[in-house]
């Protein structure tokens, strides 16, 4: 159901893992890991962006004036880390902890679709059996997981403001306006209606934006998941999750797992 005209829903989205396959030379860019190697896309819905961005700010001029951090690398303005912005990966673990808190006080709402790069590799080594000419892009399965990420989403509210996590210089915008538009037609196609929301499109640094500061955490928490199994941190920030998609998780069923608040991640991944 779309909410009044003059609500916007504000959705902010970032990527973790490594979605490319074949090196310059065409060797395997996949590594034998403990883990699962996977590419994930994750989207924050963020109703009060304000209001998060000026709690992290404050957290993050309370920590850098602390003595505790005074030689921490980090969190030295000439590293551009912490002291720029909250990153999962750079960030101490007491930054961490802070930061985690800081998110469990905000109204927020996850979205996540988790990719096995195996999974993606035999797909590809499948298809170029078929098709000699065809060439995997690793901007192709992030255009593609943009797609189903937003697939039912886009309906929901009259105004929709996505904000993207900037991947290097070129510009995607076309690119990423094409894959939401795709997952717009999916929806109107599934469902024989016609979706009229008004969405907004920018990329910025996660420095411009407290929301990709967000979201960065919560894929970093789920990441440590499937690559590491230490499940404490998305545990913790679960009240926070809608949904994962695990697309890959086929032993059930063909689409994979849908993870939600009633049905948790931990403990059901292999």
């Amino acid at each position: 159901m779309k909410e009044t005209a003059a609500a916007t829903a504000h959705y902010f989205v970032d990527e973790s893992g490594d979605g490319v396959l074949f090196k310059k030379h065409g060797q395997l860019a996949i590594q034998q890991t403990e883990g699962v190697p996977t590419f994930m896309l994750g989207m924050l819905h963020l109703p009060n962006p304000a209001a998060l961005l000026a709690d992290l700010d404050a957290l993050r001029a309370e920590l850098l004036a602390d003595p505790y951090f005074k030689n921490v690398p980090s969190m030295q303005a000439s590293e551009r880390k912490t002291a720029l912005a909250f990153h999962a990966k750079d960030d101490v673990p007491e930054v961490r902890r802070a930061v985690f808190g800081v998110l469990l006080r905000h109204e927020m709402k996850f979205f996540a679709v988790v990719r096995d790069m195996r999974a993606v590799l035999a797909y590809v080594q499948e298809r170029n059996r078929r098709d000699a000419a065809y060439r995997y892009k690793p901007n192709d399965l992030y255009d593609q997981t943009v797609s189903r990420l937003f697939k039912d989403r886009l309906h929901q509210h009259e105004n929709n403001a996505i904000t993207f996590a900037r991947r290097g210089n070129s510009d995607r915008t076309k690119a990423l306006r094409a894959a939401l538009d795709r997952a717009r037609q999916r929806f109107e196609e599934k469902w024989q209606t016609q979706v009229d929301t008004a969405v907004s499109l920018t990329s910025c640094r996660p420095s411009e934006a407290a929301g990709l500061q967000a979201v960065d955490y919560l894929l970093w928490a789920l990441q440590r998941h499937y690559a590491r199994g230490e499940g404490r941190f998305i545990e913790m920030m679960w009240p926070k999750v809608s949904l994962v998609h695990a697309v890959d998780e086929t032993a059930q069923a063909r689409y994979g797992v849908y993870y939600t608040k009633k049905k948790p991640l931990i403990g059901a991944a292999s």
